[in-house]
């Protein structure tokens, strides 16, 4: 672990994340990585106290499990972590935080030994009288202790010899500081020299009151000793608990340390996905200082990083193996996390330094095969290999480690290269499993980007490296002639690529924005399209229903007046009726058969035509609909064979029953096909027809169209109150 933080350069930062601890734990937490981030997320809706620091307590349990008795101070560091549970439950925290911690149960016994001990860990004098008198006995025989000294410092015959007026502590000795010749003038024990060569002298005018105070002290520590060994019988009862939150008290640290640092830093956390893609968007590594912040997208098995020295190669491999390390131990990290993605590894390698040791006869090269060899035991990993070819013949590695990491994507492992080796790029570039990105470099400028490439080589730019670091020009230009022009060539080729594909990108940019916004203005106008037919369908239909309305109350009317001139009226109504010059509904497109429709929010299929109208099946349900208030749609994929929910809108002038008097055969058939329609559409189960009795023609055609209407479950006739055979009820 210590090896890998190394390599990545993240030293300082868990350095910096280890302060934030109550004691020192692994990263890693136990249990169960989703509810950890569920956890860490909530508590960063709180501002709460940090955990106090505390010691590791682990050796301590282990003596509670023999029956041993701890130190006062000892039992001071499990109070210090009942205390502040106790904080935790006095605030108002919510969900399973708070489930949490109400969770966490004290038992009695521990609760009244917490309120013995004062806020600086020690024992308060109400617990015992004992104490208070041990306490009262000491403090006067320090007024006498001090009352002496007082009067030695001002006594006359001592005025000579004293350095300062100051009482010193010295080995837990009340002493004074004084010059030598002093023995004449006062008796005492020298307990120390300063380094001025004067002498620490505990006068033995007070020997006899150091000598109550220890004794004092003594029996003070015997009482102590007595409450410790009566607290350690009862830690040793409760140790399966004292076990139990002293595992949840490094929980809570952990989740309250990252989340105090994540604060710290204005930095987001990223919960790992059960997959092998990784996705960061501006993500900024925490080593550098100001960093330019890195967008990659790495779904492939290989990830080949090439181009200018000194254009941040190096430090993208790091930060892609970071951003998965941080991830996979719930840290904080400076990147956009709601559109970044990391997946989950449980291994991650860097294989970035030269393992050259003179010490162990090893060569780079040969270190760099014991790196390789290991790699193919592992599962579930993400490796990033630094110079890849370093360390032997470049042709010969290109064709050693091509083979290798053909076998290591066999084996799903995800890996990270950076080369300058032109022939290994070419030859991994024809694998379908390896992404190209190639640092950049600004030929006016004559220094790298920082930028990426997706999807080329790129070249080294060695020579003009070595100029910016100071290398001489004619030293470079020799070089230059050595490289040769047909090498140089091939550079100049790798230029031209990435320039192009630099300005087709930027061109796409352009024709995207401009996509964007024709789709904008075509979507703005289809939807007033639709608004457009939405208010003539809304007004047809209310037309036509007021009509209805009004011929079948003047139909009523006639019937019982049998008057043959409303009849006569009747048909010069109708005649007028279609005279009307009705608001033409926008243009729709010609429909045909099997057509993609649109209605409303609902999609269909066209199954069969008439001048005005289409049959459409929509989920299965079949419905006879204007062609004006369907829209025709280029490309609809059928839902899947399942059970849905259809919410239909319910049409303007829905009727549960339709009187077809005076009306043909063809005629009747047609206002009953559409009479159902809009019945389906409003939802009833129920409807009654009117068809009359007469010759019975057209109740026979009436119930021939019933007999083969799909959405029919059954007919009938009405009841004698309700139109007996002039009538039928018919069941949806």
């Amino acid at each position: 672990m210590d090896r890998l933080i190394a390599a990545l350069d993240l030293d300082e930062y868990i350095a910096r994340y280890k302060n934030y601890l109550a004691r020192e734990k692994p990263l890693f937490m136990e249990g169960d990585t989703n509810l950890h981030f569920r956890f860490i997320n909530e508590l960063c809706r709180y501002e709460l106290t940090p955990p106090p620091t505390v010691s590791n307590l682990d050796t301590k349990l282990t003596h509670l499990s023999k029956q041993g008795v701890l130190h006062i101070d000892e039992i001071w560091e499990f109070v210090k972590i009942v205390r502040y549970f106790l904080y935790l439950k006095s605030k108002k925290l919510e969900g399973c935080v708070a489930e949490w911690i109400l969770g966490v149960n004290i038992p009695p016994a521990i609760l009244e030994i917490e309120g013995w001990f004062d806020s600086k860990g020690g024992l308060k004098e109400e617990i015992d009288p004992r104490f208070a008198a041990q306490n009262a006995a000491l403090k006067i025989v320090k007024e006498k202790i001090s009352g002496a000294l007082r009067s030695l410092i001002s006594s006359q015959k001592l005025q000579e010899f004293l350095v300062d007026t100051q009482v010193h502590f010295i080995n837990s000795q009340e002493t004074l500081l004084l010059r030598g010749g002093y023995s004449h003038a006062i008796k005492g024990t020298i307990a120390g020299r300063s380094a001025g060569g004067y002498f620490y002298v505990a006068p033995s005018s007070l020997d006899g009151y150091q000598r109550q105070e220890a004794d004092i002290l003594s029996q003070k520590e015997a009482l102590i000793y007595e409450y410790a060994k009566k607290i350690s019988g009862e830690f040793s009862k409760s140790r399966p608990f004292l076990k139990f939150l002293n595992r949840e008290f490094d929980r809570f640290d952990n989740y309250h340390a990252r989340v105090m640092f994540a604060k710290a830093g204005d930095m987001e956390f990223i919960l790992p996905k059960h997959d092998r893609d990784i996705v960061l968007k501006d993500f900024a590594h925490p080593a550098i200082r100001e960093a330019k912040s890195v967008s990659i997208s790495f779904k492939k098995s290989v990830l080949l990083i090439t181009g200018v020295n000194a254009g941040g190669k190096t430090m993208l491999l790091k930060s892609i193996l970071a951003a998965v390390f941080l991830a996979k131990y719930l840290l904080p990290m400076k990147i956009d996390a709601a559109n970044s993605h990391i997946g989950s590894f449980k291994n991650i390698k860097a294989i970035i330094e030269d393992t050259q040791n003179v010490k162990n006869d090893i060569s780079t090269f040969a270190g760099r095969m014991s790196e390789f060899s290991r790699l193919f035991t592992l599962n579930s990993a993400i490796v990033g290999v630094d110079e890849i070819e370093l360390g032997t013949d470049a042709d010969e590695a290109a064709n050693l480690f091509c083979a290798l990491l053909e076998h290591l994507i066999k084996k799903d492992i995800k890996i990270v290269i950076t080369t300058h080796h032109k022939r290994l790029a070419s030859m991994l570039a024809a694998n379908d499993e390896v992404e190209l990105l190639a640092a950049l470099y600004d030929e006016k400028a004559q220094r790298p980007t920082y930028n990426f490439l997706a999807g080329t080589i790129g070249k080294s730019y060695a020579f003009e490296t070595a100029l910016r670091y100071g290398i001489a020009r004619n030293i470079v230009e020799y070089a230059r002639a050595l490289y040769g022009e047909d090498k140089e060539k091939l550079n100049d080729l790798i230029q031209k690529n990435i320039d192009l594909e630099l300005e087709s990108k930027s061109k796409l940019k352009e024709i995207e924005a401009k996509t964007q916004k024709l789709n904008r203005l075509a979507n703005s106008l289809e939807e007033q399209k639709e608004s457009e037919m939405r208010e003539f369908n809304a007004f047809l239909s209310k037309f036509e229903s007021e009509y209805r309305e009004a011929v079948r109350l003047a139909r009523e009317a006639a019937r019982k007046s049998e008057s043959k001139d409303v009849h006569r009226l009747l048909n010069e109504a109708d005649k007028a009726k279609k005279k009307i010059p009705l608001p033409k509904p926008p243009k729709n497109e010609d429909l045909q058969i099997d057509d993609r429709v649109k209605y409303g929010a609902l999609k269909g299929v066209v199954t069969a035509l008439k001048k005005d109208e289409a049959t459409v099946d929509i989920n299965g349900v079949t419905m006879r609909l204007p062609k004006s208030a369907l829209k025709k749609i280029s490309s609809f994929e059928p839902p899947a064979q399942k059970s849905v929910g259809i919410t239909l809108a319910r049409p303007e002038g829905a009727s549960v029953t339709l009187d077809l008097h005076g009306l043909r055969a063809d005629e009747a058939i047609e206002q009953s096909d559409k009479f159902l329609s809009n019945a389906l559409l409003a939802g009833f189960d129920e409807v009654r027809i009117y068809h009359g009795v007469g010759t019975g023609k057209l109740a026979y055609a009436v119930k021939n169209f019933l007999k083969t209407h799909p959405s029919v479950k059954e007919f009938f006739d009405a009841p004698a109150n309700q139109g007996g055979a002039g009538a039928v009820i018919v069941r949806l």
